[in-house]
């Protein structure tokens, strides 16, 4: 059966926005975009939902996110002052206090607060994801989980190679047609050369896709170019060998091999121009972060830069242990809003705009997944992800440009319905596909667990 869904404002992205809008869906697929008069003249017998003084948009791509952390909001504030106790204290809770059904109910519980915001698709990094991949499943998101990878050691590289193998076959086992396994080599520091070689082989040749945080800190930027700082450090007490290349992590990542994979590159804040070229050369993507970056004091990513570049950038909510919402329309205001306060204008290119931004959050996080074919555009053939954003509120009157209020002036609680493949996934405040009340409550046995 046919259905339309209208609105005062469609934004296709790919052409721009228009009033008195509709769309046409069928089963799991949009087959007509256009003025709501002609799409209604043209499917006659097709069910109406008319939101008014709302916006219609492709859903909302969240390029870097970790689910499986959501019990951790708020939990780590006094550590992230330094980012290496940051760290320890997040993998201890994980490890050593959380069970997989605590895994399960976290990461369910963020990819209900994600349909709730409007984002449709994830890529999400997670070494619980088996249980991610539940999830996304069970909520009725699309995504790639990638399989997170460890391993400093060069002595066990076998060994940790041999257990991402075995995580990713499980993986599959789990796969729908929504929902895909990736791989993550989590970072330089905590992954040897030797094992990202490995990795990258076996992502090409599994045709796998892949996602690494990189030049994501100072400590990171220190470790690299001058084998000094707490990961060095830290390598030294268990008494592994690190030889500093010299270089940059984009660097090193060129001469290892790992950028031939094509891979989402998370973060990038301590990149050069020469790193921003190879970035664009290789055909990586970048999922930026600003609230998470600028949250644990890392510093801004130079988004305009990228942009101008021509470089496949989505935007990232990261964990909400770092940032503490999920919430990509309040990511793409940020993302705007540090661009220009960082001055990132010159002659090179224009000031960053809320229609640049729109783009990042949807076709631009679709590119960074190679998932663009699928979604990031409200056009014929399109897979049928789409929100509708409510425009009537106080905070957003009057409305001159649709673009600018929805990044300006909207958040993710303005969100009234999230589709994903056709199916209502969110709608009139409650998330149709899973019992929230039932979450809520473990949330909070977890909460206590962790606090004490």
């Amino acid at each position: 059966m046919t259905s339309l869904y209208c609105a005062r404002s469609v934004l296709s992205i790919s052409s721009g926005s228009m009033l008195d809008g509709a769309i046409a869906i069928e089963d799991e697929r949009i087959i007509a975009v256009g003025q709501r008069a002609a799409i209604v003249a043209q499917f006659p017998d097709a069910k109406v939902h008319d939101f008014g003084e709302a916006a219609i948009l492709p859903g909302l791509v969240n390029a870097h996110s970790h689910l499986e952390l959501t019990a951790m909001r708020g939990f780590l504030e006094a550590e992230e002052a330094d980012f290496f106790a940051w760290l320890k204290k997040l993998t201890v809770a994980r490890l050593e206090k959380m069970t997989p059904d605590d895994h399960y109910v976290s990461a369910a519980w963020g990819a209900c607060e994600a349909v709730r915001a409007g984002i449709t698709c994830l890529g999400d990094a997670s070494d619980a994801a088996v249980a991610t991949m539940r999830a996304l499943r069970d909520v009725g998101l699309r995504g790639i989980v990638y399989q997170e990878s460890f391993g400093p050691d060069p002595r066990l590289v076998n060994e940790n190679f041999d257990k991402l193998k075995t995580n990713v076959s499980m993986l599959r086992e789990h796969e729908t047609p929504l929902v895909r396994t990736g791989v993550s080599p989590h970072a330089p520091y905590t992954v040897c050369g030797p094992q990202l070689e490995m990795i990258a082989d076996f992502a090409l040749a599994e045709r796998l896709p892949l996602m690494m945080h990189a030049a994501e800190s100072s400590a990171e930027e220190i470790f690299m170019r001058e084998g000094a700082g707490p990961f060095a450090d830290s390598l030294a007490t268990r008494g592994v060998q690190w030889d500093a290349p010299g270089v940059s992590t984009i660097q090193y990542l060129e001469k290892l091999g790992l950028l031939r994979t094509r891979p989402l590159l998370a973060h990038c804040i301590n990149v050069t121009d020469a790193d921003i070229e190879t970035i664009k050369q290789t055909e990586a993507g970048v999922a930026h972060c600003p609230k998470s970056n600028a949250k644990l004091g890392h510093g801004r990513a130079p988004f305009a830069k990228f942009l101008n570049a021509g470089i496949a950038v989505g935007l990232g909510s990261d964990s909400v242990a770092s940032n503490n919402t999920c919430d990509l329309l309040e990511e793409a205001r940020f993302a705007v809003l540090l661009a220009r306060a960082a001055g990132q204008v010159s002659s090179e290119f224009k000031m960053v705009s809320a229609e640049a931004a729109l783009c990042s959050a949807t076709i631009g996080g679709a590119r960074g997944l190679g998932l663009e074919a699928q979604i990031g555009e409200l056009k014929p053939g399109s897979q049928a992800d789409f929100i509708v954003v409510s425009l009537s509120g106080t905070h957003q009157l009057p409305i001159y440009d649709p673009a600018n209020t929805l990044v300006f002036a909207s958040s993710g609680r303005d969100v009234i319905m999230t589709v994903v493949a056709g199916r209502e996934v969110f709608r009139d405040g409650r998330v149709t596909t899973v019992d929230e009340d039932r979450l809520r409550a473990r949330m909070k046995e977890i909460e206590a667990k962790l606090r004490f």
